[in-house]
């Protein structure tokens, strides 16, 4: 099967969420001993290892049960390393901006820079699939509009780009180990990107509808995405919401603090009606909540 692409040579740079590309939206960094105010508000059990263990809600807020098997429950559950853990690029040097964040998943970057801003989100959607068996649901589109699945990768389908136009063709023998999942992540990465997952998606247009495991997303150049990895309400239904990102170049999975608002970091108060939406590292304009 082939395919007339536009422009599909400059994936990469339409839809990688490039430093320079991104500039325009970058926020400011706050001063560095603003995210100490979260020891004074939300209260992060810096022994604990996963999401739900490591964060506390702020006082009056109670932590939404997510159902076991779901993919919020499995970002939620999902091992952290250590508290206070860098955040380091592919190349495994650490980045210069290290206060914005306060945990790290424990999940590899690999070691080309591709597992950016989208990508990482397409990571983690796709190892809750692999885990919980799901592997015919495991297909992301190129920025072309292409489909390869795992199902096909597996058995051997392998995609070509010449100019504009790509193919997919049998060339190589079933493999479904785990190294050949990356691989095939690998070959989502170079040729997805925010323009891609958010047609994947669907909109979320209520905030009672938020779950951990939904994305906000920039689709396009510049481009970047943060999901959703956690969420409380306290009694009047209003609600709280932890966000985490991958960036770029590809670095550690790393979930957000709040310099926006210290006074509930890392929580963050969000609304799917705003205008546009601050997080550590980027601000949203305009707000674009979807879901998988």
């Amino acid at each position: 099967m082939k395919k007339i692409i536009i422009g599909i040579t400059g994936f990469l740079i339409l839809t990688g969420c490039t430093k320079e590309k991104l500039s325009d939206h970058l926020l400011a960094e706050p001063d560095q001993n603003e995210h100490l105010i979260s020891e004074n508000t939300s209260k992060i059990h810096k022994d604990k290892n996963t999401i739900r263990e490591r964060f506390s809600p702020p006082e009056g807020y109670q932590w939404i049960e997510e159902k076991p098997g779901s993919f919020g429950y499995f970002i939620e559950n999902f091992k952290l390393k250590p508290y206070g853990s860098q955040i380091v690029k592919y190349d495994g040097t650490p980045i210069s901006t290290q206060h914005l964040h306060e945990a790290v998943f424990d999940i590899d970057t690999g070691n080309k820079d591709l597992q950016q801003c989208a990508d990482a989100v397409i990571r983690m959607r796709a190892e809750y699939l692999y885990k919980m068996k799901k592997f015919n649901e495991i297909k992301f589109h190129f920025t072309s509009g292409d489909l390869l699945s795992w199902d096909d990768y597996k058995n051997g389908t392998r995609a070509f780009v010449s100019g504009n136009s790509v193919s997919f063709r049998k060339t190589a023998a079933f493999d479904d180990s785990y190294q050949s999942f990356r691989n095939y992540l690998d070959l989502i990465f170079n040729y997805a990107g925010t323009i891609s997952l958010n047609k994947e998606t669907k909109p979320v247009t209520r905030n009672s509808d938020l779950k951990t495991g939904d994305i906000l997303i920039t689709p396009g150049s510049p481009g970047h995405i943060v999901f959703i990895s956690g969420v409380c309400e306290n009694q009047k239904g209003e609600r709280l919401f932890l966000l985490s990102e991958g960036f770029t170049p590809a670095q550690s999975v790393h979930l957000l603090s709040n310099p926006v608002n210290p006074y509930f970091t890392p929580w963050y108060d969000l609304d799917v009606n705003a205008a546009e939406t601050k997080t550590a590292r980027y601000f949203f304009k305009p707000t674009n909540f979807r879901s998988f």
